[in-house]
């Protein structure tokens, strides 16, 4: 993947396919590249080109170890946007958790250089047990201490899936295996983006957002419950909001055929 230094950093990130742009915002904690399990191949068939890249606090690009906010975000993408589109043409942005936060944030600051945006568990604020969640993971990291790879996995399968993926013998087993597997040490980069700050309500913000938008809930959501995507399409004047249902978190990768559709579905529209 090649690398751009925007905003005074360094962005890694990869394009892929031909036809009108289409940016891919990743959520905290994870690299770009999970887009290209399911998504980048879908909007690639489609007749998309498709960008997607490693927020900053996920290494190679710059872990910004010292602090971010989500004004750095924004600037992050939106300079890479400048970088990747051609002459003055505008994109699309979907974003996922708090790449949804970035792509919201976009549409607002920088519609000239977007078409339409999508929000895959957008949400204009955090309810108290999202703020106190936040709080222990923190805690949790800072203290440095390693949970058992098996209890770890149970943990975020729990918070992340649905009940009906868990409730399948066989996918449960297959992600409770990656999960394990994938297990780490919190990295100082996304400790970073864990510090960003949580108390904030965009909601009335949102009311000025003026391209078109498409908000998506997962419909088991524990992380970003659905009420508050609905809660946002509801914020900006004109939004649609769809929901998926039995998908949690990872709703891209538990059910990533209902996911591109409704996303293919609002492109096209």
């Amino acid at each position: 993947m090649p690398t751009a230094t925007v905003n005074g950093i360094s962005l890694n990130y990869q394009v892929k396919g031909a036809g009108p742009l289409v940016v891919l915002i990743m959520g905290t904690g994870s690299p770009g590249r999970v887009w290209d399990l399911h998504q980048v191949p879908a909007l690639v068939k489609a007749g998309y080109r498709v960008c997607f890249f490693d927020n900053r606090g996920i290494a190679p690009s710059s872990e910004s170890v010292h602090g971010m906010t989500i004004d750095d975000l924004v600037a992050d993408t939106a300079a890479l946007i400048e970088l990747v589109r051609t002459g003055e043409e505008k994109t699309v942005v979907v974003g996922t958790s708090m790449g949804a936060r970035v792509a919201q944030e976009l549409a607002l600051r920088r519609p000239e250089l977007l078409d339409k945006a999508i929000f895959l568990a957008g949400h204009a604020r955090l309810d108290e047990f999202q703020k106190t969640l936040g709080e222990g993971e923190r805690a949790l990291a800072d203290a440095k201490t390693d949970l058992p790879p098996k209890y770890a996995a149970a943990i975020t399968a729990a918070m992340n899936l649905s009940p009906t993926t868990l409730a399948d013998p066989r996918q449960a087993r297959d992600w409770l295996d990656l999960l394990e597997f994938s297990v780490g040490p919190t990295s100082a980069g996304v400790r970073a983006q864990l510090g960003m700050d949580e108390n904030f309500d965009r909601g009335a913000a949102y009311g000025k957002i003026g391209i078109p938008c498409l908000s998506v809930g997962f419909e088991h959501d524990r992380m970003i419950p659905a009420y508050l995507s609905a809660e946002l399409a509801k914020a900006i004047p004109d939004a649609k909001y769809v929901e998926i249902p039995d998908v949690g978190h990872y709703g891209y990768l538990e059910r990533p055929e209902a996911i591109n559709e409704a996303v293919l579905a609002f492109l096209r529209t």
